[in-house]
């Protein structure tokens, strides 16, 4: 059977019309907020001001989370295993929660996708894998490195709205062609390759049992066996919480996004509304993607190692193209066009909010510390760069991603943030809720526990993950504990470690914590920073490296007077001023910090989200009792 045939799905006038008109609209939106907003210092470039209403951060903290990663993934496990995926998900709707009402109170006043996206197009255009990921990171890069947060936030919000009404059209036109969620629920457990392609073609090499091929009795359950089950339910339950509250409550990514918000009251009606939009991955991607195997079932179930190359270009698997296949198979010209549009909104707002804030983290932790002297147009350039330097690690990673998890991508994904998450969440959420926590207990039990993860974490990628076919060589005693069960452990050892050396080191005063633990939020005392003395050295040295820049450019005046054109417009385009703020005097910085963030929420207002926050979680304890 050749499967290879009409690949080439999207190139008729009204698809290629349906993708330009998208690109219009979201480079119109981020022209617009160019104009709109100050790019040209730190605070603007990577904090949008702090001007942003409760809207666009819900819309963006949704839209930065639900990647192309998610489309692929999400459809691509659900074909493979049903629905418990989708508790992924719908754990998010309590830790969002978390962010809004506990962590970011906290914060205000202290003061990995590009595959799936490349899969999509390799199955909608045809092209290479590492041309389209080369392209797709390129045209992203551009958008990120010119526009700041405030931009990525407005694009987002239209960019959720576009993934939104797309990925209900696709499952509109899913179940139509199913018969309806009734048919779902009886022709998914039928759903076999055909007998001709479910035979070994190697007897030698391996032997393909029922298992291999059968889909899981369980596969409307979210709750599974602790024991047997793919996803087991303490796993589940537990696992994917503490991955949540790494993800949710410490990512920079998303905590970006509420510190941009201009009110903690906004903050929360933006958790909120991203509460609410992900209830829908469940409906939008992991049911079409279970239909996706019904429907075509030779090829997203296909289990012959040679006829999965085929199909997909990789042997241990093809259910990552459940939702390119039904995109480019019952969708009509034009809409799959939109459902192009829809993969690349998610993908570029995904990336573009990886970009950005791995560019502020490098640029505001790293770079202020190599050069101390450093100033804001300094700053503003090192932070575009390194999001080209991003971008050569991702195409880097391309391999290493195609061969893992049995070809299902969202699996990969959760088990790298299983050993690597919870260290981070752990010490996190004790120096946030436990004062006695100190420097030397955070340090080392992130140190214990990434020695844990990565001890794990090797042995897998150097023995595989294996598959139904070639069951993984890693000795059980390392691999044979489930990666939600391990989030598990590895959270409560991090913890115990954090806190037994910081019990057994000198506890910091409470000077230096006013505003930082949420004991002490409310706190008005004057707040003594641990590196106040680096801090006040960074600003001497950009004093002085300001009063020698201003001697040359008296020097130099004729000479700046002379600036072609084009540099001028480089400079406007990716929004580096000429001109700088001076820096502030000891004074100005002594008054700056005895001004104290505002946390206060208007009472109205106030009661109006938490009764919101409480009918969102109603809703989500219905889905949940009802999927169980």
């Amino acid at each position: 059977m050749n499967f290879t045939e009409d690949k080439v799905t999207i190139n008729n006038p009204a698809d290629i019309t349906v993708i330009l008109g998208y690109f219009v609209i979201v480079i119109g939106v981020g022209i617009w907020s160019m104009f709109r907003t100050n790019r040209g210092t730190v605070g603007g470039y990577f904090l949008a001001g702090r001007t942003m209403v409760w809207w666009p951060v819900g819309a963006s903290l949704f839209a930065s989370n639900i990647g192309s990663g998610h489309f692929v993934g999400l459809a691509g496990t659900g074909a493979a295993s049903g629905i418990a995926v989708g508790g992924f998900e719908w754990n998010a709707l309590f830790i969002v929660l978390l962010l809004g009402w506990l962590f970011v109170p906290v914060y205000l006043t202290a003061g990995v996708d590009m595959f799936a996206g490349a899969v999509f197009i390799q199955q909608a255009l045809g092209w290479n894998i590492y041309i389209a990921v080369i392209a797709l990171l390129a045209i992203t890069a551009l958008y990120t490195v010119t526009g700041g947060l405030a931009a990525l936030m407005y694009t987002d919000t239209v960019q959720t709205f576009i993934i939104i009404a797309g990925a209900f059209v696709l499952m509109g036109f899913s179940f139509k062609e199913v018969g309806g969620y009734s048919a779902l629920l009886e022709k998914y457990g039928l759903a076999l390759p055909s007998p001709s392609m479910r035979e070994s073609l190697d007897a030698q090499h391996y032997n393909i049992t029922p298992g291999c091929y059968t889909p899981r009795e369980d596969a409307f359950h979210l709750l599974r066996d602790p024991v047997t089950g793919d996803l087991p339910w303490p796993g589940v339950l537990f696992g994917i919480a503490i991955i949540g509250c790494w993800y949710w409550c410490s990512d920079q990514v998303i905590v970006q996004r509420c510190l941009a918000a201009r009110s903690l009251t906004h903050v929360k009606a933006g958790c909120i509304l991203c509460g609410y939009l992900k209830l829908l991955p469940m409906f939008l991607m992991v049911l079409p993607g279970m239909i996706s195997r019904v429907l075509y079932p030779d090829e997203v179930g296909c289990v012959v190692p040679d006829v999965c190359k085929e199909v997909c270009g990789t042997e241990v698997g093809c259910s990552n193209i459940a939702y390119p296949k039904l995109v480019v198979s019952v969708m009509p010209n034009g809409l799959r066009g939109l459902m192009l549009a829809v993969m690349l909104a998610a993908l570029m707002s995904s990336l573009a909010s990886i970009f950005n804030s791995s560019s502020t983290l490098f640029t505001i932790d790293i770079w202020t510390r190599i050069r101390p002297q450093a100033r804001d147009r300094e700053l503003m350039i090192v932070g575009r760069v390194w999001v080209l330097c991003i971008v050569a690690i991702s195409i880097c990673w391309i391999p290493v991603v195609q061969a893992a998890q049995s070809g299902q991508l969202f699996d990969y994904i959760q088990s790298v943030s299983s050993y690597l998450a919870p260290p981070i969440a752990a010490v996190f959420f004790l120096a946030i809720f436990v004062k006695r926590v100190n420097e030397p207990g955070a340090f080392w039990g992130l140190m214990g526990g990434l020695l844990m993860g990565l001890c794990r974490m090797g042995p897998e990628f150097y023995f595989g993950t294996g598959s139904c076919l070639f069951p993984s060589k890693c000795p059980k005693l390392i691999c044979g504990v489930h990666y939600l069960y391990f989030a598990v452990l590895l959270f409560f050892c991090t913890g115990i470690l954090v806190l037994l050396v910081s019990y057994s080191t000198p506890a910091i005063d409470d000077m230096h914590l006013h505003r930082l633990v949420f004991s002490l939020r409310h706190s008005k005392e004057d707040r003594t920073d641990l590196d106040w003395e680096e801090e006040e050295g960074g600003r001497k040295a950009r004093r002085e490296a300001e009063e020698k820049n201003k001697a040359m450019c008296v020097e130099d005046k004729t000479t700046n007077e002379e600036k072609s054109a084009i540099v001028h417009l480089i400079s406007w385009f990716c929004g580096l001023s000429g001109s700088q703020a001076p820096e502030p005097t000891e004074e100005e910085v002594a008054q700056a910090s005895r001004q104290l963030p505002d946390i206060s929420e208007d009472p109205v207002w106030k009661h109006l989200v938490n009764a919101n926050a409480l009918i969102m979680m109603a809703v989500a304890v219905y889905f949940w009792g009802f999927y169980a």
